[in-house]
């Protein structure tokens, strides 16, 4: 039986831990409530712009001669070159968060690889980049830090470089990969293609009905492309604030998971304790009751 000391030692260390992942999941838990704050926000602001270009989209396919030709708008069928961006978090002890992103590039990987096509892989976020780079898989550019404090203009300063590369025809497409927030409990993986746009689901008639905007036609190619890289701009930038509130909230489930299994084993080690304790004193009544009657 292990010795008193010994236990002793284990329940205070895991007591400390205890301690030490209670406090993460409170300081979660107070960073998570301001996140998902500003993701609502942020929700209800793409929701708008996508309303927006979806009009002014939808009218231009819709009235012009020869529909809507613009080059972030057009379906590329054989893919020469893609980007893939993917935001994962720069720290860990937030459960399986950063896995499920990383699996979800590893797929898309895979299927390029099989079309022949070529990946520049951009990375936000250390333990996306740690990833890949222990897996030796290269990689065309990364940032950290951007993930754990979003920041708009080095949002837009990152994406800039597809945006301009998928105006001039050097890449065919754009996909952002990264785990969002659903609720407290739920993290939602995306994988979303941002260029070129979809018009499919562009509506004539909503078009042509809808009065959200007052446009000068000549000038709607103009607001169109301005209006399209302000919307990968900032769901670029809304990718960052989903990723970090889904991160607190895997953080603080990881940490509470953590505390009641901390509290479940300081339970065992004291009952360990009390039995070695227990047995410790049966023992040494047993070695008195035996010297007594020795001496007998």
């Amino acid at each position: 039986m292990a010795n008193l000391k010994d236990i002793q030692r284990q329940i205070k260390s895991v007591s400390n831990t205890q301690k030490t992942t209670r406090a993460m999941k409170l300081v979660s838990t107070a960073k998570l409530r301001r996140a998902e704050e500003l993701a609502k926000r942020s929700r209800l602001y793409a929701n708008k712009m996508n309303q927006v270009i979806a009009e002014i989209a939808g009218r231009i396919k819709c009235n012009k001669i020869g529909g809507l030709d613009n080059r972030f708008f057009e379906k590329i069928e054989n893919p020469k070159m893609v980007d893939i961006v993917f935001v994962t978090a720069d720290k860990g002890l937030c459960g399986g968060f950063n896995i499920q992103t990383i699996k979800a590039v590893n797929k898309l990987l895979k299927e390029y690889k099989e079309q022949n096509v070529k990946v520049r892989l951009r990375g936000i976020g250390k333990k996306g980049i740690e990833f890949f780079n222990y897996n030796e898989v290269e990689m065309f550019d990364s940032t950290v830090g951007l993930s754990s404090k979003p920041n708009k203009e080095k949002s837009d300063e990152f994406i800039k470089l597809s945006i301009d590369d998928f105006r001039d025809g050097k890449i065919d497409a754009l996909h952002i990969v990264y785990n969002g927030y659903k609720n407290m409990i739920t993290q939602e993986l995306h994988v979303r293609q941002v260029l070129p746009v979809d018009s499919d689901a562009f509506d004539c008639q909503e078009a042509q009905k809808s009065s959200m905007l007052e446009v000068e036609a000549e000038d709607e190619e103009l607001m169109l492309n301005s209006l399209v890289v302000k919307y990968v701009g900032y769901n670029m930038y809304y990718s960052l604030i989903d990723s970090v509130a889904a991160e607190h909230s895997a953080r603080m489930q990881a940490m509470d998971a953590a505390t009641n299994n901390a509290k479940e084993m300081v339970k065992n080690l004291n009952v360990e304790f009390n039995k070695a304790r227990q047995a410790a004193i049966t023992t040494e009544l047993i070695e008195i009751i035996s010297g007594v009657e020795s001496m007998k």
